[in-house]
């Protein structure tokens, strides 16, 4: 996969080359690319002087980087307790039933990227599925498909 390194040196070039703002040039990065390329993150560490293991410790610590390509739509299945008491299994199910692919997984359109997650922080209203962020609660599983067809 090429990659344009122009945004990313702009980017780095906006936190004016500090290292000790590797996290948040990470963020930016992926807000940028949807997931943090190699060459991406080669370019952040040769403008930042810092090695590149130093960015792959983090980006393989925090789960919210991606390291391989990321749907353009994510979806987020909360099956922590409060959720899962509610349903949050069944709703995974129907994600991976409309969706066609398995929690971890990528569809081959790029449509989707379907993750599980122990907990979203809204326990009151699970069972609960982000899709980019955007939360949606209560749900029953017949609700599920109307939602993701809804990220066209």
């Amino acid at each position: 996969m090429e990659t344009s390194l122009e945004k990313v040196d702009q980017i780095v070039g906006s936190y004016a080359g500090e290292a000790n703002m590797l996290i948040q040039i990470l963020q930016d990065v992926q807000t940028e690319y949807n997931w943090l390329p190699k060459e991406a993150i080669v370019r952040v560490c040769e403008e930042l002087r810092i090695p590149v293991s130093r960015a792959y410790r983090i980006a393989t610590f925090y789960t919210l980087f991606s390291l391989e390509p990321r749907g353009r739509h994510v979806v987020n299945v909360c099956l922590g307790t409060a959720c899962h008491v509610r349903g949050g299994a069944r709703i995974l199910e129907k994600v991976q039933e409309v969706t066609g692919i398995s929690a971890g997984h990528t569809t081959t359109d790029m449509r989707y990227t379907l993750e599980r997650v122990n907990c979203l922080g809204c326990c009151a209203l699970g069972p609960v599925i982000t899709v980019d962020g955007e939360a949606h609660g209560k749900l029953a599983v017949k609700d599920v498909e109307d939602i993701l067809n809804s990220y066209e």
